[in-house]
């Protein structure tokens, strides 16, 4: 279960280039480097990287659900996420690319409050 939940956050991290992101979320090693825009980009950016990358992988983990039906849940988690985490916990996101534990407690409770499936 917690391999499936960073699977998932980590490529909820991401932007749509996806396949790295499922790369770097495997349990399988990788050579994955975060996106370096990740620095320097606003909180909006980021935020929306994290609503774009929530509904590919929603859509892709629930058969016959498309993108566009995911797109007001999804900026339901990505707001309440970034939100809800700290200075500190987007820094790490920043440096990393992906939440770190204490973040990814947050999203979990942002899935539930924004009703979309946990891993």
């Amino acid at each position: 279960m917690i391999s499936t939940v960073r699977a998932v956050l980590a490529a909820a991290a991401m932007s749509v280039g996806a396949t790295a992101a499922f790369a770097a979320a495997s349990n399988m090693p990788t050579q994955y480097q975060p996106d370096p825009a990740l620095k320097t980009e606003s909180m909006a950016q980021l935020r929306a990287r994290v609503s774009q990358a929530c509904t590919v992988v929603q859509a892709r983990s629930r058969s016959g659900v498309s993108e566009a039906s995911l797109k007001s849940p999804c900026d339901c988690y990505a707001g309440r996420t970034m939100r809800a985490l700290s200075p500190e916990e987007v820094q790490a996101y920043r440096d990393t690319g992906v939440f770190n534990d204490t973040a990814r407690a947050k999203a979990l409770s942002a899935l539930d409050a924004c009703k979309l499936p946990r891993p």
